[in-house]
């Protein structure tokens, strides 16, 4: 079973973004997230934010290892334990009715009525990570947050400070998640 979240750039009255199907927890997310904006795009954040929420057609079924290319090896093997996957977009939809699928995006408005549980915003200062029970706010990651932190416990999340000041709460790396192990085979 895969975890539905969103991706997004704030607005004026919110936020906007576009879906992403497989691993949309937090565990998953931030990780690659803080690591693509640091090495991928070299906190080049409009950068960013064009390719993961503004030039998808449709959405993305997931986002892959490849945004972790610049990384350093040491950060590339916790978050991925060696595993090594393409992002993929959602290009092969077909709709019941035989018409063209339309870009599955989000914002602050619709998003009660969607079925998902994560939203997270590229802010400047970091990522807003807007959990499904309430879709107008959420706790701020710096982005100077080291990615190897254990963002298992949302509840233990409290603006967590750049990783020059704070280190890993968790050490090694991480288990690959099951789902996206199984459907990429």
């Amino acid at each position: 079973m895969s975890t539905s979240s969103y991706i997004a750039r704030p607005t004026p009255n919110g936020y906007t973004g576009i879906y992403v199907h497989f691993d949309g927890g937090p565990s998953s997310k931030l990780p690659l997230l803080l690591a693509a904006y640091e090495h991928h795009f070299g906190q080049d954040l409009a950068a960013m934010t064009r390719h993961l929420v503004d030039d998808v057609a449709i959405g993305w079924e997931e986002l892959g290892s490849d945004l972790l290319d610049g990384a350093p090896p040491e950060i590339v093997a916790a978050l991925t334990c060696g595993e090594h996957w393409p992002s993929s977009t959602l290009d092969n939809l077909v709709t019941p009715d035989g018409s063209p699928p339309t870009r599955m995006t989000v914002t602050e408005t619709t998003a009660a009525e969607q079925d998902l549980e994560w939203v997270y915003v590229l802010r400047p200062e970091g990522i807003e990570v807007i959990p499904a029970q309430r879709f107008s706010s959420g706790p701020l990651i710096a982005w100077g947050t080291d990615p190897r932190t254990n963002f298992t416990d949302p509840a233990a999340w409290s603006r967590v400070a750049p990783s020059t000041t704070a280190s890993p709460r968790s050490p090694g790396p991480a288990a690959p998640n099951a789902s996206r192990t199984a459907a990429r085979r």
